[in-house]
């Protein structure tokens, strides 16, 4: 990834948080690396680096700065939108795959041999996968020693570190203090909510339209999953180690998340799959920019910047949802979905009496709903467990690391899967940025609001000159209508 040193130091001199997440800039008389918005002094050009990635900054010997903590700035909107393999690789190190499956299992989900995936990985952002996975536990174990009453080798495991001696090492190395130190300096108590419960906050680019995220959350939100009430969005997850509970509530510069987890060790791909959720390493200045050049559009972006794409928490989850949806209301696949998720296990109950909220059904549950549980006609009901098995055999990929293009392609051989349904599977569940669905009935409507043709071939062909931003478009223009 090539940083063109003028515009960076640019950035860095306005202290603009745009460029957070971007890049991240070394001071080489200091020894530490910040993100481009630190309130610090302006370095001097001579004793400025600037580095694709937080890992790579640490591999040229940097700590990470106190003051800015450049580790907590938004992802690149690079990798959270490229469909090509450093993206994939990227979005899959988020996740916690190579905590999990080490760095052979990242590269068998990628289809590439560790040597080349590695290549792909320094040349892009100056750091190999497991340089890149360290940096995340060096955060996450951050988050834990100052939001947690964990003892130490609790958090070291936690956070994926392979011994107490590595962790220790490595919050010396990027912190230059000592676990405990990092602490008492946090001087902060653990979350209210008991053992498991962690309080933090995720950062965005501004501006970030807030009301338009949990109306659209609200609007098909299940009983027993999820609820948006009072300015907050809850949902219960399935992680890899254990179930999870998250609450949202999108504030001034930030979201105040609150993770309870069953295991720690899930505390990264929870905040990952929250982030995309929320489409929080979003550039939507870059993307509200190309959409009102539009004359149709330029007063919708005025008057609602920051509108966001909602994303997924699980794949197979939105998959579900897309076929419920075919060609009934929002409100009819709510009633069919939630009388599929009654034949799953009951959730587990609060202290209080009130009922947990659980994640979505599995496609190994899905396959074991009998007949009464799907309240659809019988092709559809076939066309849920035939992607079911798909999934369960490994035929086909719906996390946000797969290949989007192939995964398309292998759900438009599935019987009762169309056009509309794998478009909104690539729009929602892989994060396609560049998805436009001009069948869609509400779409249709928008645009007609909009003073738009609404016939589905002239609409598709004018959207053309949406690219490549067309998902943010059809919310948009779901919004209009």
């Amino acid at each position: 990834m090539e940083l063109d040193f003028e515009r960076c130091y640019r950035a860095v001199d306005s202290r603009d948080q745009r460029f957070d997440g971007w890049f991240y800039t070394g001071v080489t008389s200091t020894g530490i690396y910040c993100r481009p918005s630190c309130p610090a002094v302006t370095p001097k050009r001579r004793n400025v680096r600037f580095f694709p990635s937080a890992a790579a900054a640490q591999g040229a010997g940097l700590r990470a700065c106190r003051r800015c903590r450049p580790d907590a700035a938004p992802g690149s909107p690079e990798w959270d939108v490229r469909a090509d393999v450093v993206g994939r690789a990227m979005r899959l190190i988020a996740d916690g795959v190579v905590d999990r499956d080490g760095v052979p299992g990242l590269a068998a989900r990628l289809g590439y041999t560790e040597r080349h995936l590695h290549r792909m990985l320094r040349a892009e952002m100056g750091a190999g996968p497991l340089a890149l996975a360290r940096a995340q536990r060096a955060q996450t174990a951050r988050v834990l020693i100052e939001t947690t009453g964990l003892g130490m080798a609790e958090v070291a495991f936690a956070a994926g570190f392979g011994s107490v001696r590595q962790f220790n090492d490595t919050v010396r190395e990027v912190y230059a203090t000592a676990p405990s130190q990092l602490r008492a300096a946090g001087g902060r108590l653990p979350a209210v909510g008991g053992a498991g419960t962690i309080t933090l906050r995720l950062a965005y680019r501004p501006p970030l339209h807030a009301p338009a995220l949990l109306d659209f959350l609200a609007l098909r939100a299940l009983p027993g999953v999820e609820e948006a009430r009072g300015g907050t969005y809850r949902r219960g997850l399935r992680l890899p180690h254990g179930a999870a509970e998250v609450a949202l509530t999108p504030a001034a510069g930030h979201v105040a998340a609150t993770l309870r987890l069953a295991d720690m060790r899930d505390l990264a791909p929870a905040v990952a799959r929250c982030r995309r959720l929320l489409d929080l390493d979003a550039d939507p200045e870059a993307v509200d920019g190309a959409l009102a050049a539009d004359p149709a559009l330029a007063a919708g972006v005025a008057a609602e910047p920051g509108v966001r794409l909602p994303r997924a928490v699980d794949g197979f989850e939105m998959l579900v949802r897309a076929v419920a949806t075919q060609q009934v209301s929002l409100r009819s696949a709510r009633t069919t979905l939630t009388h599929l998720l009654s034949h799953l296990p009951a959730g587990e109950d609060e202290p209080d009496g009130a009922q947990r909220l659980r994640g979505f059904v599995t496609p190994r549950e899905l396959l074991d709903v009998p007949d009464d549980g799907f309240r659809m006609p019988a092709a559809r009901r076939e066309t849920l467990r035939a992607v079911a098995r798909a999934v369960v055999d490994g035929d086909l990929d719906l996390d946000p690391g797969g290949d989007r293009e192939e995964t398309v392609r292998r759900l438009r051989e599935v019987p009762g899967i169309g056009p509309w349904t794998a478009g909104y599977v690539a729009m929602r569940a892989l994060g396609d940025p560049d998805v436009f669905l001009p069948t869609d009935l509400a779409v249709r409507r928008g645009a007609a609001v909009l003073g738009l043709p609404d016939d589905p071939k002239t609409l598709d062909a004018y959207a053309v000159r949406w690219r490549p931003w067309r998902s943010y478009t059809v919310i948009r223009l779901w919004r209009a209508a």
